[in-house]
């Protein structure tokens, strides 16, 4: 009962905080008669604030949900959702949008309370079911609301605010949730008590990397005081100890390769799903025709999930042949948006797109377990929390150049040119690591049978001897 309560209470909170039936139309909505602003406004100054602010935020939020044990900072998250979609309802002008984006990138930082809070709550032993769970059902919301506000357009004729009217109540309901949640008393960095073991305890590494890549990544290497357990540390104390899991962590060359492609990947796929609703809207205006973007995203997000299911079925050793497969796919992914941005068919824009999500979501779920396989719980939110921020700052510093009316401020099709163009950039940087790879060991294996050979040839008698 004790891991039943606070579960039930996390997915009804997932679910009804990503269910946002007026998220597929925000660009429509945004471009409408209801707000009345320009492309330009929409995609060149209003979308670019939410990328400087998740960037901003995520690292203090980090550090605050871990001091602070969840809770809070899940209220806080609760609080950003509503004030985000009660000023999409009321609010006019483009500072209003511009400050609406900061209340949405505040609560999209606050989503690491959302998916630790339950380790400081159960047993490591149910780890992996809890977190199935809580994400399953953030996938099941947001697809529910993607195609509750297609239903909704298309055959109840419902107008674009009355979705965010949907919108905002479900993030009402949302926000009820986590009041009712149980404070825990033990976090993963500032309070630490004898009972949370779970920075101690080992867990099974990939037994085929490189023997010179492995570090001991699942135990507790660096020298902790006698009294960490026991006691809460200070500001200093966590930041020292970051710093050094950071640097052990990231001398492991296949945790780095896989972070490497984590961090350019992830930026990418932001942009891509970010300013795809403009592009569409460019391709097939809302206003001249009926346009289905609630099916296309309830459909990637089903296959997404999917995809990301089949993962543990697919009869790929990773270890060996994951850098060629990260070339290969993220190819694919380079074609989805050279196709989408060239031939401006909204069909194959909607078909290409659902499947680069998809082929996103596999290789994402790979690269995750492949990460968490050789980190404890502590060192598992700091790789995934850097990888994450690194994603952030590559995301900001192309939104800058690339979107932002204060760089460039090109139009939506030459920022896809450019994300595609970004794809296969990532795909030759794989495809080099993975021949460099591939050499390495064809070396390692002639110089195994080599010592092997001069060691049968010094095990031989003297030909001298053998004659007499």
């Amino acid at each position: 009962m004790s891991v039943l309560y606070p579960t039930l209470l996390l997915c009804v909170y997932g679910f009804f905080s990503n269910m946002r039936p007026s998220e597929p139309f925000l660009t429509a909505y945004l471009m409408g008669p209801d707000k009345n602003l320009t492309e330009t406004q929409v995609v060149n100054e209003i979308f670019p604030i939410w990328t400087y602010s998740y960037l901003a935020l995520l690292f203090p939020i980090f550090l605050i949900t871990d001091y602070l044990c969840y809770k809070p900072v899940l209220v806080l998250q609760a609080t950003s959702l509503v004030v985000t979609y009660a000023m999409l309802l009321k609010a006019q002008g483009l500072p209003a949008m511009q400050l609406l984006e900061f209340f949405f990138g505040l609560a999209t930082a606050s989503e690491v309370a959302y998916y630790s809070y339950i380790y400081s709550i159960v047993e490591p032993s149910h780890y992996q079911r809890v977190t199935g769970y809580c994400r399953s059902v953030t996938l099941f919301g947001s697809a529910a609301g993607s195609l509750i506000g297609q239903l909704l357009l298309s055959v109840a004729k419902a107008q674009l605010l009355h979705l965010v009217i949907i919108t905002l109540a479900s993030a009402a309901v949302a926000f009820l949730a986590p009041w009712f949640l149980p404070m825990p008393r033990r976090s993963l960095f500032f309070h630490k008590t004898s009972a949370s073991g779970e920075e101690e305890r080992p867990t099974r590494s990939s037994a085929a990397e490189d023997a010179e890549s492995k570090v001991p990544l699942n135990g507790s290497t660096i020298q902790r005081s006698s009294g960490d357990r026991n006691h809460s540390r200070g500001l200093t104390d966590v930041l020292r100890m970051l710093f050094n899991d950071f640097l052990q962590c990231y001398r492991c060359r296949p945790l780095l390769a896989w972070s490497l492609w984590w961090a350019l990947a992830t930026c990418g796929y932001f942009q891509v799903i970010n300013y795809a609703q403009p592009l569409w809207e460019k391709v097939r205006p809302s206003h001249e025709y009926e346009i289905y973007n609630g099916y296309v995203e309830t459909l990637s997000t089903l296959l997404g999930a999917l995809a990301a299911l089949l993962v543990g079925y697919l009869p790929v050793c990773w270890s060996v042949w994951g850098e060629l497969a990260l070339s290969v796919l993220s190819l694919l992914m380079a074609m989805c948006v050279f196709i989408m941005d060239m031939l401006r068919n909204i069909w194959l824009c909607y078909s290409f797109y659902i499947l680069f999500r998809a082929t996103y979501m596999l290789l994402i779920t790979v690269a995750t377990f492949q990460i968490a396989a050789s980190l404890n719980m502590q060192r598992y939110a700091l790789v995934f929390g850097v990888n994450t921020f690194i994603a952030l700052l590559l995301q900001t510093l192309l939104t800058l150049v690339v979107v932002d009316s204060a760089g460039l401020g090109l139009d939506v099709f030459t920022q896809f040119f450019i994300y595609g163009g970004y794809f296969t950039l990532i795909s030759v940087i794989f495809l080099l690591a993975a021949f460099c790879k591939l050499a390495s060991r064809r070396r390692g294996e002639e110089e195994v049978l080599a010592v092997g050979s001069a060691q049968t040839g010094s095990d031989s008698p003297p030909i001298s001897d053998v004659s007499s």
